[in-house]
């Protein structure tokens, strides 16, 4: 099956540079978004990925190592779970951040759409990519 144009391929894990590529597929869930009247006061359902450059180490088999997509997934519902935001782009922002937060992440690309906003598309959204600032 061959790729659409419009799709970049994610290149991101990389032997010479000992770097490692940490995601979360197509996590679904139901949040509070939108700056419409019809919705507000309810959820609708988003899909939500996640592609993290983390800077590898040496692991020893031990979580406490490598950056947990099981802790990943857990901060994004937080975010969603702490209450109404009017924008994807915003939703898409926080994430960053949060997955940013753990320094061994270097970027974070964030992918966040809605499921039943347009009845003619599969879905709506936005994509970002932030990158750790060094100082």
């Amino acid at each position: 099956m061959s790729q659409p144009d419009n799709v970049t391929p994610l290149k991101i894990a990389n032997a010479e540079r000992a770097i490692r590529h940490v995601f979360v597929r197509d996590l679904l869930l139901d949040a509070h978004i939108g700056v419409y009247k019809d919705e507000k006061g309810r959820t609708q359902p988003i899909r939500v990925n996640v592609d993290l450059t983390v800077a590898e180490a040496a692991h020893g088999d031990d979580l406490r190592n490598v950056v947990c997509y099981a802790t990943v997934v857990g901060n994004i519902r937080a975010i969603v779970e702490e209450g109404h935001l009017n924008l994807v782009e915003t939703l898409a922002e926080r994430i960053a951040a949060s997955c940013l937060g753990d320094e061994r992440v270097q970027v974070a690309r964030v992918r966040v759409e809605k499921l039943a906003v347009i009845p003619e598309a599969s879905s709506v959204g936005v994509e970002i990519e932030r990158t750790r600032h060094r100082s």
